[in-house]
């Protein structure tokens, strides 16, 4: 009996033994497999959530976007569509018989809107344009759709096909030229239609020099509510209006009402459930642009006066809707130190409520009768869907799981100090999973894009816990500049880049020093958009960093104008080139060149229209030619995000071994 005890005991210290081998810190093969929940819908009787899926394949090394569906009492969740080609915009018919998609056919083609019956048979194709499908809405009766499609290029109309082949050249007459993702832009505008299933054709309702965008239909399926910039110069201005138009306009929209007529950008409309109110999103300090605050505001259908409602929470709004159980209630998303919560509001801007709040990140939700269906993480867990009902927040979905359950992840603790001038920050701090407090580690300031964003209690931005994971511990600040903390914290750097922000990351850097644990000596910078912009900043104003990693930065500011997509943005906060020639100088990077001797890799994709690889190779050339340590990585074919498996697994090998061989 005792030996039989011994063995049992020898074999549980084994087992846990093995147990404590098998889990790992998160390497990039776990990253890389990571999926990610997107746009999720609820059916009309609320038995079921369809989603979209986001994988990466490795084998074909592309992305992989398939449409899912969850019982909303929980279960394993079902495909609706199979691997092999991207499916998005999942929307349920309003009888809740065929839930539709859009996707290309056998990943080849235009974008066209798809549709089965939930249940069961293969999908058919519902739309056959000639240009493709950018978003479509069912009508609330179910028997039309709206479509978003853009002008038809001479191609398109045309029957040989082989015309799509032939190379022509670009003719510009716009002042807004260029965009990331799309290339040079012509007069082909996105318009809105409706469409009846069995019919060959589209009826357009809106037409003209102007983009149409985020229609939806009203309550009664007679009228469609819409954004559109239709001022004078549209490409030189953020003055986008909500707009309505009669759903059976035959005239291409030569009766339109605009409903909004304030000369700032008022955006994602949303009917009341009686028709009689539009809720919407409204900048009102247009002064502050691109740093202003964006309200929550509510209008008479017909048009009138506005009032705008979140005024005294100075808080970025994210997507407003009406909620389906209180018809007298907004629900919106809000950006707040730190966490994206979803909260309400009555539409009389009084009994302002948290619905989900505390340490995570809202990324989208859905408003049913029922319940109220979220799609959030936190900073252990992906996003995953949830089910609010009452107070009890059910969670539908573990996608990651499985993956997750032997992986070591780091510590994700909340730090906030003081900056330079007493201002007060906040920011993150990850410590590797062996952390203790007596060793000394280096140290990675990671800096966020924007600079209109801000870190949350997110797990999916991978990167840091990348970093973490492999040693070090990663500072992520929210300086000045970020989303969160009010308008006057975010217009902070107007016009005044490396400044302040800069003042309250080195801040962040010294606090962390002063609590023992940190080597001064072994310091390293990062980050990708904004996040290398601050970094160029950095390693142009001090020393003290051994590493740099600049992703998708910029350096000679005035080498942009007319090259990249920011002629709007550039006018609001710089003005023009010719009109503030010091202030376009005193900004650059590149002009501070020489006193760079942090050892920088240079990175970012050849083809971005959004921050042009041109900045990174003029930085990377500058600092070879003085004869500094530093090295330039340029992705084929690959815009502002890299998309590629293969290159996103490159990049974070690169972020390693950079650090790593300076660091360690």
């Amino acid at each position: 009996m005792k030996r039989l005890t011994i063995l049992l005991i020898l074999f549980v210290i084994t087992a846990n033994v093995y147990a404590q081998d098998a889990s790992k810190n998160l390497g990039i093969s776990d990253i890389l497999a990571l999926k990610q929940i997107q746009e999720i819908q609820q059916s009309p009787d609320e038995q079921w959530i369809a989603y979209v899926l986001s994988s990466k394949d490795t084998v074909k090394d592309k992305a992989n976007n398939q449409i899912w569906m969850v019982s909303t009492e929980g279960g394993e969740p079902i495909p609706m569509t199979a691997k092999g080609y991207s499916a998005s915009s999942p929307r349920w018919s309003p009888d809740g018989k065929y839930l539709s998609f859009l996707a290309k056919k056998k990943g080849k083609g235009k974008t066209q809107v798809w549709i089965f019956n939930r249940l069961g048979g293969e999908s058919q194709q519902l739309t056959k344009t000639k240009q493709g499908v950018s978003s479509y809405e069912w009508s609330p009766q179910g028997n039309r759709l709206l479509l978003v499609l853009q002008d038809a290029k001479p191609a398109d109309l045309t029957k040989d096909s082989k015309d799509d082949e032939k190379p022509l050249p670009h003719v510009i007459d716009r002042i807004y030229f260029k965009k990331d993702y799309t290339g040079y832009l012509d007069r082909r505008r996105n318009h809105i239609y409706v469409f009846t299933p069995g019919d060959s054709v589209a009826t357009q309702i809106t037409s003209g020099d102007y983009d149409d965008s985020k229609p939806k239909w009203s309550p009664d399926g007679k009228t469609i509510v819409f954004v559109s910039n239709r001022s004078s110069n549209p490409d030189l201005n953020f003055d986008s209006n909500i707009w309505t138009v009669s759903a059976d306009n035959k005239d291409k929209g030569a009766k339109l009402k605009q409903i909004t007529t304030k000369p700032n950008a008022d955006d994602s409309p949303d009917w009341s459930d009686d028709g009689k109110y539009i809720c919407y999103t409204t900048i009102v300090n247009a002064e502050a642009v691109p740093f202003s605050t964006t309200h929550l505001a509510i209008i008479p259908a017909g048009g009138g006066q506005n009032k705008v409602l979140t005024m005294a929470i100075d808080r970025n709004v994210m997507n407003p809707t009406f909620s389906k159980q209180d018809t007298n209630t907004i629900l919106f998303t809000i950006e707040d130190s730190g966490e994206r919560q979803l909260v309400s509001i009555g539409k009389d801007g009084e009994l302002f409520k948290r619905v989900v709040k505390g340490s995570l990140t809202v990324k989208d939700f859905k408003a049913g009768k029922v319940a109220i269906y979220t799609l959030h993480s936190d900073a252990k867990t992906s996003a995953d869907i949830y089910k609010l009902q009452g107070t009890k927040l059910k969670r539908l979905t573990q996608i990651n799981k499985a993956l997750l359950a032997n992986v070591n992840l780091p510590s994700f603790e909340k730090v906030k100090y003081s900056s330079e001038d007493s201002t007060a920050i906040e920011g993150f701090v990850l410590k590797p999973r062996d952390f203790d407090a007596k060793k000394k580690y280096p140290l990675i300031l990671w800096i966020h894009g924007g600079p209109t964003s801000q870190f949350t209690f997110d797990f999916e931005r991978t990167t840091p816990y990348f970093l973490a994971s492999n040693g070090y511990v990663v500072l992520l600040v929210n300086p000045r500049g970020s989303t969160g903390y009010g308008e006057d914290f975010c217009k902070a750097i107007f016009a005044d880049w490396g400044n302040k922000d800069y003042q309250d990351v080195m801040a962040g850097v010294d606090h962390l020093i002063d609590q023992g644990f940190i080597d001064e000596n072994r310091l390293g910078v990062g980050g990708w958009s904004y996040g290398g912009i601050l970094t160029n900043y950095i390693i142009t104003k001090n020393t003290r960093f051994q590493a740099a990693i600049s992703g998708a930065s910029l350096g000679l500011y005035r080498s942009n104008f007319g090259h990249d997509q920011y002629v709007n943005w550039y006018n609001a906060e710089f003005k023009l080139p010719w009109e503030n020639k010091e202030l376009w100088e005193k900004l650059s990077p590149f002009n501070d060149i020489e006193k760079i001797i942090t050892p920088t890799l240079w990175m970012g994709g050849a083809i971005d229209w959004n921050v042009p690889i041109m900045n990174s190779e003029q930085m990377y050339l500058g600092m070879k030619i003085l004869g500094r340590e530093t090295q330039l990585v340029v992705y084929p074919k690959e815009h502002h995000g890299i998309r590629r498996p293969s290159f996103q697994k490159d990049r974070l090998e690169r972020y390693i071994n950079w650090f790593d061989n300076y660091l360690k």
